[in-house]
């Protein structure tokens, strides 16, 4: 109901003004900490040299982001455009088995980057689960797979896999957790599919093909096998409208926003300053809720990045690949938070969907948000940590039914169905606002420190009340509503309301 409400454009415009002018404070707080405190012990291992003509250091502290834009980067480079290549070649001459040279190419780089004994373990962990994918029986297809994940996750059978693949290559431990992960995933996901099909089984050559689809193998998305099989072994391939134009826009966009990043980094130490408790303890609440809010958007922005130039590849093989995560500043609902699309869909079609169904009903839901966390705990690597983020995040998604489900019910559907759309509208953004720095401190605690988020939690809700939680609520409210008006717009656009009919009598009488 409040989605579909306009609320006056004056209004809009304050509150534009107003978070514009919020974002412009938070920025100059944490500016000035990361200038005037650069030299601190705590930053000496994290900011290093970088623009030496503008005399600026630059934060390190993401190793993904290093690796994937310094160290990695020429293998990316290498093996993808390889990739594109053979791809493109081998789609104009023989369509039909375009599937078939994925896998190969991906097989053959698998194998160069890695070495044989890595090639075996991920053979032998396809060979059980499509062995147990025959027998046609999900609950063992799901036991199979996440014995098998648990292998790689939990001590000592880690350690004992990751030893049989030690080598020279710098990040052989990493790509060794990625490859594995993904590839029990994507078993997974076949074994179900091969569940639902009525007339056989798929081939042990149609996993393969699956499973070592370079762009996807290392570091996802993680696209389910029906989709992928259907994609691939498509021999229609036509382009839509101007497609190759909008390819190479988001190509030149994912290179401006790695550049923004470097300048970001550059003056804004968003990632170091948060591991000195010291100094955070010294910050201005203004400028902890920007660190707090920033860190979300940069981990937003590393995986839109990252998937977004994966996903530009498999566009170029006439794939669908999932889509980047939603931003963190359009979230004010538990329902969207996610940062890995592929993975996402993957849980809701095979958990989250399966048992929640329609997702209203309150113990059933609870059921699917469990289970759902349970194995997105299982594949992050079980630690106190993950427990504490897979809580409070179950706790939020189930606590906004609740929420739903008492307001539903009268005096308030009655109160609120009496009072107009707009104002009905700002009565949830209100709620919303709430939500939002609900997930912005349950998630930030994964993303730098339990420490940083129990200290930013205490500061915006208690040490600071009434001013600073008061203020930072007032400008989340006005980034809400300006989100709920940017949804409303596009849902108007992909689905206009119809035209009330004009009463013939008003009609004859103009």
């Amino acid at each position: 109901m409040g989605i579909k409400a306009a609320l006056p454009r004056y209004e809009l415009y304050l509150y534009t003004a107003v978070l514009g002018l919020a974002l412009i404070w938070a920025g100059s707080w944490i500016f000035e900490a990361s200038s005037d405190h650069v030299n601190r012990k705590a930053f000496k291992e994290n900011v290093k040299p970088g623009w030496h003509y503008f005399g600026r250091k630059m934060d390190v502290t993401d190793f993904e982001w290093a690796m994937w834009f310094s160290t990695f980067r020429n293998h990316i480079l290498f093996a993808l455009t390889g990739h594109v290549i053979f791809a493109k070649i081998f789609t104009i001459v023989a369509p039909k088995h375009r599937s078939l040279i994925f896998g190969v190419y991906g097989g053959l780089a698998v194998l160069v980057t890695m070495g044989w004994t890595y090639m075996a373990l991920l053979l032998s962990h396809c060979i059980i689960l499509y062995s147990v994918a025959l027998a046609k029986k999900k609950w063992l297809c799901f036991a199979a797979g996440l014995g098998t994940l648990a292998s790689i996750k939990l001590e000592p059978y880690n350690s004992w896999q990751e030893a049989l693949v030690t080598g020279s290559f710098d990040l052989q431990d990493i790509l060794f957790y990625g490859g594995c992960g993904f590839t029990i995933m994507r078993c997974m996901s076949f074994g179900l599919e091969n569940c639902e099909k009525k007339d056989g089984n798929y081939t042990f050559s149609d996993l393969l093909r699956y499973n070592f689809y370079l762009p996807f193998f290392f570091f996802g998305p993680i696209m389910t096998f029906d989709l992928y099989y259907a994609q691939a072994n498509n021999t229609q391939l036509t382009r839509k409208e101007r497609e190759m134009w909008n390819i190479t826009t988001k190509a030149l966009l994912h290179l401006a926003i790695i550049l923004v990043v470097d300048v970001f980094f550059h003056y804004l130490y968003i990632l170091t300053i948060p591991s000195d408790m010291k100094l955070v303890g010294k910050l201005s609440d203004w400028c902890l809720a920007g660190l707090a809010y920033s860190n979300l958007v940069y981990d937003w922005v590393k995986a839109a990045v990252m998937f977004g130039v994966i996903n530009t590849v498999a566009t170029l093989d006439h794939l669908d690949p999932p889509q980047p995560p939603k931003c963190i500043t359009m979230l004010y609902v538990f329902a969207e938070t996610h940062f890995d699309r592929g993975i996402n869909d993957w849980l809701c079609k095979y958990v989250y969907d399966y048992i929640g169904k329609d997702h209203t009903k309150i113990f059933r839901e609870l059921l699917a948000t469990i289970c759902t966390f349970v194995i997105t705990t299982l594949w992050l690597g079980p630690c106190e940590l993950v427990y504490i983020w897979s809580f409070f995040n179950c706790f939020g998604l189930n606590f906004e039914l609740w929420v739903a489900k008492f307001f539903s019910l009268p005096p308030f559907s009655t109160i609120e169905g009496a009072m107009g759309e707009a104002m009905s509208r700002r009565i949830r953004g209100v709620f919303n606002a709430a939500n939002f720095w609900a997930i912005v401190l349950y998630n930030v605690l994964a993303l730098n420190s339990l420490e940083f988020a129990k200290m930013v939690a205490r500061r915006l809700i208690f040490k600071g009340f009434p001013l600073s939680s008061l203020s930072v609520l007032l400008v989340t409210y006005c980034g809400v509503q300006l989100v709920k008006e940017r949804e409303r717009r596009q849902a108007l656009l992909e689905d206009p309301e119809p035209v009330k009919p004009v009463d013939d009598g008003k009609q004859k009488a103009e």
